[in-house]
């Protein structure tokens, strides 16, 4: 559901995390209540253990915020890093729960036990369940948490990194219900050149102008997808009128939403799809 260049706009309201303000984020539970809101696109983080296989997770450790060991017990801020998921086997990585402490960041958030996902059990769960209740296809957004500093220290290279995910969304997943997102432009160069067919948004977080954003990745992707913040109409238009699609991160309060959908973005990504209903 995206606006295309006449006057009926249709706008693609992304789960972040999941419905993230509800539920523990990045979590089956969180997609699950996100698809019963009427999202159009589950959003969500992935990073890779050291078995290989890719986890979704906001952060490439253990977060000292929401997570706590089997007995319990809190992982200390000072120590959170320590807990690097690139050095610990999945299996390891259930034995941390990850939902039942809440986030002090979204107080109206459901505290319930739950662990870090692998992408495939996403995948599987909520086609089950749309399946199942008869509910409309949703896309994936799918962000690859990359930079060049977590280079084989808390992720593989660009290339290991891509493979592992695409090898997970091409065996399960129709490309066109399928988008690949990332702040790292070598993530984005690599799935161009070598997965064309997928649909790509650049994440942008700096105040760079968009020319000079574009310029750098080196080829027009499909979405520009900034900080809500930093977008006006007049760029918005811009972006239209070179072709690609607009969809800002993170928007949380519906007077933002309102003023973003007045200024015609394509899409928003939002912590609280219940407040995006009836946009």
């Amino acid at each position: 559901m995206h606006q295309s260049c006449n006057d009926k706009q249709q706008l693609d309201i992304q789960g972040h995390r999941g419905a993230r303000g509800l539920m523990p984020e990045n979590s089956i539970p969180s997609f699950i209540s996100a698809l019963d809101l009427g999202v159009t696109t589950l959003e969500m983080d992935v990073v890779i253990s050291k078995d290989g296989k890719v986890v979704v997770s906001h952060d490439p450790y253990l977060s000292s915020s929401i997570c706590v060991d089997r007995l319990g017990n809190r992982i200390s801020p000072k120590e959170e890093t320590t807990f690097n998921l690139y050095r610990m086997d999945y299996a390891e990585i259930t034995n941390f729960d990850c939902g039942s402490i809440g986030n002090s960041r979204f107080p109206s958030q459901k505290k319930i036990a739950v662990n870090k996902p692998l992408l495939t059990d996403v995948i599987e769960t909520v086609e089950a369940y749309i399946a199942e209740n008869n509910l409309p296809k949703v896309r994936y957004n799918i962000e690859l948490k990359s930079s060049v500093a977590g280079d084989e220290v808390f992720h593989p290279s660009p290339a290991n990194f891509s493979y592992l995910v695409y090898q997970v969304v091409d065996e399960r997943l129709a490309v066109e219900r399928v988008t690949i997102q990332s702040f790292d432009e070598r993530i984005l160069k690599f799935w161009h050149q070598n997965y064309p067919a997928y649909e790509l948004a650049i994440l942008v977080e700096d105040k760079r102008d968009p020319h000079a954003v574009i310029a750098s990745l080196g080829f027009r992707p499909e979405i520009y997808s900034p900080s809500y913040d930093l977008l006006t109409e007049a760029i918005i238009s811009e972006l239209h009128d070179k072709g690609m699609k607009v969809i800002p991160w993170t928007i949380n309060e519906r007077e933002d939403m309102e003023q973003m959908v007045a200024w015609k973005v394509d899409g928003i990504i939002t912590d609280y799809p219940d407040r995006a209903i009836g946009l």
